[in-house]
């Protein structure tokens, strides 16, 4: 259970929370294991990376439209992952006060680097201050896509 305290706002109807116990691993599951950077992620990877991290979910009355999750050391360096709306929720300027919300995040202020991976999705982290990486030559990885296809054969 996180240490950090609950982070809670509400507009138009929607609520934007850092409560894990609210997240349903269920929705946010069945989004990642379809999207093209988790194809085919098993449900109890989800859960765990849920477990260990700062995640922020809207939600309508209680069912969960989107999700966001950070890694992060909370004085150096954070890492955006897993941000998506539903498609039937989209278009109400929900991705932006999610933004909005992480960047503000108290517990997340003044820190040196945030990254993010994107294929498609430039414009809106272009908002909130995010930039092709300035000096890529000096970023290494460990990349293996196929990680969630080797675990489920295991």
């Amino acid at each position: 259970m996180s240490l950090l305290p609950e982070f809670d706002r509400e507009r138009d109807g929607f609520l934007i929370s850092t409560d894990r116990r609210r997240v349903n691993v269920d929705v946010v599951h069945e989004f990642l294991t379809h999207s093209y950077w988790a194809a085919g992620i098993s449900r109890e990877i989800v859960a765990r990376s849920i477990e260990n991290s700062l995640c922020f979910g809207i939600y309508r009355n209680d069912q969960q439209v989107g999700f966001a999750r950070v890694i992060s050391d909370y004085a150096t360096f954070a890492y955006l992952a897993d941000v998506f709306v539903l498609e039937a929720f989209r278009g109400k300027g929900l991705s932006k006060w999610l933004m909005q919300c992480i960047v503000e995040h108290p517990d997340l202020q003044g820190l040196r680097r945030w990254v993010l991976g994107t294929k498609d999705a430039h414009v809106l982290y272009a908002q909130f201050g995010f930039k092709p990486l300035q000096s890529p030559g000096i970023f290494m990885e460990i990349h293996n896509p196929d990680v969630y296809k080797t675990r489920q054969q295991e």
